[in-house]
């Protein structure tokens, strides 16, 4: 029995401001950088042994923060990250939808329909996440490993694990440094826990 834990990164200004991160790279805010050590606290006491990140720096930051704390070794892995948004990157949901107005409803409304123009479909996002998963899962069978990752690959390994419709990517919280455990031995067994500090 492998136990995962899923873990969002912290805030950052755009996380804040509402603007579509994708993989453009944003730093953690003063709050992210807080909420980060607090997390860090927090998952003391339940086991991890190692954590593996995404690299974008929001990420990264908050797995450096809970490494440094628990003493734990840290691997970056690169099909974590969020997925790519195209031309979406860097702009305010209200500016998407002005200049993209039909397709950003459809991506609202029916998102595995729909590629950000210049971007990744939602299939290419779960093949990479699934398959960096499975790698992680047979490198280290029976242990208890940390996930450093984004909103939109937890989602995915939540409907994998969890039984979700995969529809749940539109209407999931999952709020900045929420985390969550996972059983991988397909059982239905999991816990999630609220963040220490609650988006604004």
């Amino acid at each position: 029995m492998t136990r995962l834990i899923l873990i969002r990164h912290g805030e950052t200004d755009w996380n804040v401001e509402g603007r579509y991160q994708g993989q453009a790279d944003p730093p953690l805010n003063d709050r992210g950088k807080a909420q980060a050590r607090r997390l860090a606290e927090e998952l003391e006491g339940i086991g991890l042994e190692v954590l593996y990140a995404s690299p974008l720096r929001r990420a990264l930051h908050t797995a450096q923060t809970i490494a440094e704390r628990l003493d734990l070794p840290l691997h970056i892995e690169p099909r974590l990250m969020e997925i790519h948004l195209g031309r979406w990157q860097g702009l305010l949901w209200t500016e998407i939808a002005a200049r993209y107005p039909d397709l950003f409803r459809r991506w609202q409304t029916e998102p595995w329909e729909v590629t950000p123009p210049g971007g990744e479909s939602l299939a290419q996002v779960q093949a990479r996440v699934y398959a960096a998963v499975d790698d992680i899962l047979a490198r280290h069978p029976g242990r208890c490993v940390g996930l450093v990752t984004h909103r939109l690959p937890i989602a995915l390994l939540k409907i994998r694990y969890q039984g979700l419709d995969r529809d749940a990517v539109r209407t999931l919280e999952l709020p900045n440094t929420y985390w969550e455990e996972i059983v991988t031995d397909h059982a239905s067994r999991f816990t999630h826990h609220e963040p220490l500090i609650r988006e604004a």
